[in-house]
């Protein structure tokens, strides 16, 4: 079995919003740390990681949200630019209408 980092499946960010979109009263710790990790993992695939589809987010990120104690480990800032620049370079292609990533940071 292939490591998740190596996949580029895609998930419908429709999906994740619809079933996490509200916290259950009542639930344990694990519950809530599950609901923790789809919204980090949301906010790196369509804030700082997003596609050209605008509505499916990468699962390459999963490892990186497993443990909410290590994401501090994890240099997000150089992970940021080095995405920006590899979508500035793909964008230097002619074929190329669209323009994805962290614009925000342009």
């Amino acid at each position: 079995m292939l490591p998740l980092t190596n996949c580029i499946e895609l998930v419908k960010c429709t999906w994740m919003q619809e079933t996490f979109s509200d916290l259950p009263h009542d639930v344990d710790e694990e519950t809530i740390r599950k609901y923790a990790r789809v919204y980090v993992m949301m906010l790196l695939s369509t804030q700082l990681f997003d596609n050209k589809s605008g509505t499916r987010m990468y699962i390459r990120w999963l490892p990186y949200v497993a443990r909410l104690e290590d994401m501090y480990r994890y240099s997000w800032g150089s992970a940021a630019l080095l995405w920006l620049y590899r979508c500035l370079y793909r964008v230097a292609n002619r074929n190329v209408v669209k323009l994805t990533g962290p614009l925000k940071f342009l």
